[in-house]
């Protein structure tokens, strides 16, 4: 199993301002080290330590997705390649990976990688029960364990709400017994945002994972600002849509704000647009580049705008 030694505990303030000015990066071990595209970012900056609500437990702003970028085949040297982007993940002071048993090979690929980086006590565990049939939901949870290589873990969802009512009171069970630490609902795409805002007004829930980016803002408009009132985080998917809204601007301009809060590319603009909503928990983008991974980390590095600030972007 992975140590659960948890990344920043509710008791540990004066940790949490060590560890934010002194996450230095590790050295992998040789069989994930991968030569960088630059330099490695040295520093979590202690803005980017959100707090959980139900908890008051500390996350990293900046999370990872698995969608697509960890399906891939049995093939060692493409999954050798993964475990050196989860190792750049981890040494950069990463928490939250995010996956689901929807993801194709995703979990058991995750459960490769893991048994593969080290320094990687800071995971925070998150997957998703998926499944039409509640009979099923046991066994699918008993599986992510088993190929996780994990428990309990930290963070199950109702993935995309489906079979919502059998599934959130299993969840519910499961933490009130230990297997899991929180429990949550997701949805995706922009999609079914009548039916989660009445769920985030009349569930008691730890998370909501959502769609929130650049380009795809509604969300702000009633949900992220619900989730806040209720106490519950918030976990964003799709910051760059699969990547669309950096090729979307990458031949444009960055702004002047940008540039003036520290952002060198269109990817650490857009990323930092999102995990910059005060009342945003963290973002997970996916990447198979350990490149783009540092990319995304480095967003950590800057300090959060203040509203007025914020309110220019």
């Amino acid at each position: 199993m992975v140590s659960r030694r948890k990344f920043i505990s509710t008791t540990a303030t004066s940790l949490l301002a060590t560890m934010a000015s002194h996450v230095l990066v590790s050295n992998a071990s040789s069989a994930t080290s991968e030569p960088t595209a630059g330099k490695l970012p040295a520093a979590i900056h202690p803005d980017h330590f959100k707090t959980i609500p139900s908890s008051a437990e500390k996350l990293p702003s900046v999370g990872m997705g698995t969608w697509i970028t960890f399906d891939v085949t049995d093939n060692e040297r493409i999954r050798n390649q993964r475990s050196r982007v989860l190792q750049t993940f981890f040494d950069l002071g990463g928490g939250m990976v995010d996956s689901s048993p929807m993801y194709g090979t995703a979990e058991e690929v995750l459960g490769y990688c893991l048994k593969r980086t080290h320094s990687n006590d800071t995971l925070f565990a998150a997957s998703k029960i998926w499944t039409p049939l509640a009979i099923e939901a046991g066994p699918q949870m008993a599986n992510t364990e088993n190929l996780w290589g994990v428990q309990p873990m930290d963070l199950m969802y109702v993935h995309n709400l489906l079979n919502l009512n059998s599934h959130l009171p299993k969840l519910r069970d499961w933490k009130e017994s230990g297997r899991i630490r929180y429990l949550g609902i997701s949805t995706s795409h922009g999609r079914r945002h009548a039916e989660l805002e009445k769920l985030l007004q009349s569930k008691v829930l730890d998370f909501v994972q959502l769609t929130y980016n650049y380009d795809q803002r509604i969300a702000e408009e009633r949900l992220i600002p619900l989730a806040r009132d209720n106490g519950i985080a918030v976990i964003v998917n799709r910051p760059f849509q699969r990547g669309h809204l950096i090729d979307k601007y990458k031949n444009q301009p960055l702004p002047g704000i940008a540039k003036e809060l520290g952002c060198e590319s269109w990817a650490q603009f857009l990323l930092y647009f999102t995990v910059s909503h005060p009342d945003v928990t963290a973002a997970i983008p996916a990447t198979s580049r350990v490149a783009h991974m540092e990319e995304n980390m480095s967003v950590m590095q800057l300090p959060l705008p203040d509203r007025q600030m914020r309110a220019e972007l």
